[in-house]
């Protein structure tokens, strides 16, 4: 016999088959609204007291930056020999004071001696040829004079005789070729005496100008044989100024060549601190900017003398100079960390340094909310900064409390829950 099964009727049908679409259509609605509905940040709990939390206040921004320099010596001098030659002798070790003169090192050099004395020889050669050639000038000089007195007193001779045959010839005592060869003989030998004073005239000028450029060229072949000795004396390596021997490359042997840097020569009293700065500063630092610095519990003032333009490697040199007194016991190579203050005191919103910049690059930070139990990630633009502050130009305001501590183990995330 069949049984009637009856049909479920009100809640009962709710549990049926026909009913289990509806349940999982009701289901997906649940979850599609639960997605929309929550919150798309990331959330991460963290140790609050592995943090480090600063607070934003208003404040004096002091616009400077620190820079490590080395103490250099304000002038340097290369030393090099102007003679090459062979390490004799070292009078002097690297690191003495020496003074203006001082010999440093001696050096031979025998192929220099040779020419020394081929050049002297041919000087000396040159310079009796010159002599000579005075002489004989001089000698002709003399036969020259020595001719127009002649001449002179020939012309007075026949001049006596040509008037005696004159006188004899107008009382027609003798016959008159006699006369006119008496006045012919007086004529041609004054002719001769006109001839040979004009001659001893050009001689004279001509001699004159020829000793002078004889005289100059003596005294060319005297400073050239000064210069050639002088060569002898530059085998002896001299201090050029009063310093220290800061640098002395050489060794006893080493043969050198003339011009090779071979040491140093630093002046005594006077110093610079070089230094090293960030590229990122480039545009900013000038000549006249002042920096201090902290030796032995006194502040130190310098100033930018000299900006070199190159860069190298990131950085590019600056030289500074005292103002005023210098520490005690300043050494060449001592490191000194200067202030170096780029612009004038401003106020702003300004929070601590710290190493969170290194993962946000200063775009964003983590902002404690008031009741100190999370913070959010909020966008902000940080300005200038200096070695104990950042410079906040937006999104922060004075009082709130951020996270400066490293983010790098909060990956993505928005929210850090305490």
């Amino acid at each position: 016999m069949d049984k009637i099964i009856e049909k479920k009727k009100g809640w009962r049908l709710a549990f049926t088959r026909k009913a289990l679409p509806y349940w999982l259509g009701a289901l997906l609605a649940v979850f599609i609204v639960y997605l929309i509905a929550r919150p798309n940040n990331k959330t991460l709990r963290v140790d609050k007291d592995s943090l480090t939390v600063s607070s934003a206040v208003k404040g004096q921004f002091n616009d400077y930056i620190r820079i490590s320099g080395r103490v250099q010596p304000m002038t340097t001098i290369q030393l090099s020999p102007q003679e090459g030659g062979i390490v004799e002798r070292i009078l002097i070790e690297e690191g003495s004071r020496v003074k203006a003169g001082d010999a440093i090192l001696v050096l031979a050099n025998d192929n220099l001696d040779l020419s020394i004395l081929n050049s002297e020889a041919e000087l000396a050669e040159k310079e009796n040829i010159l002599r000579n050639t005075q002489i004989q000038m001089e000698q002709q000089k003399l036969d020259v004079r020595q001719n127009v007195l002649e001449y002179s007193t020939q012309v007075e001779r026949l001049r006596r005789a040509y008037e005696q045959q004159k006188a004899l010839y107008e009382d027609k005592l003798i016959a008159r070729e006699d006369f006119l060869k008496a006045e012919e003989d007086y004529n041609l030998a004054r002719q001769k005496y006109e001839l040979m004073a004009e001659r001893s005239k050009q001689d004279s000028l001509y001699r004159s100008t020829q000793i002078d450029r004889m005289e100059e060229s003596l005294d060319n072949m005297q400073l050239n044989m000064q210069m050639i000795r002088r060569r002898k004396s530059n085998l002896v390596v001299k201090a050029p100024i009063d310093g220290e021997l800061g640098l002395l490359d050489v060794v006893l042997g080493q043969s050198i060549a003339s011009g090779t840097k071979i040491g140093q020569i630093n002046s005594v009293g006077t110093y610079k601190v070089e230094a090293q700065i960030d590229e990122h500063y480039i545009d900013r630092v000038v000549a006249g900017l002042e920096a201090t610095f902290e030796r032995q519990g006194e502040t130190f003032s310098t100033s930018i003398r000299k900006v070199y333009p190159e860069v190298r490697e990131g950085k590019f040199k600056a030289d500074f100079k005292f103002d005023g007194e210098q520490p005690d016991n300043i050494r060449s190579g001592q490191t000194y960390y200067l202030n170096l203050q780029l612009g004038q005191p401003e106020e702003a919103v300004i929070i601590p340094r710290g190493t969170f910049y290194q993962k946000t690059g200063g775009k964003w930070i983590y902002v404690v909310n008031k009741d100190g139990n999370k913070a959010v990630k909020r966008e902000i633009r940080i300005g200038r900064q200096n070695p104990q502050y950042y410079e906040v130009l937006e999104g922060l305001e004075p009082g709130e409390k951020v996270i400066t501590s490293g983010y790098d183990t909060y990956g993505d995330s928005d929210v850090l829950v305490f």
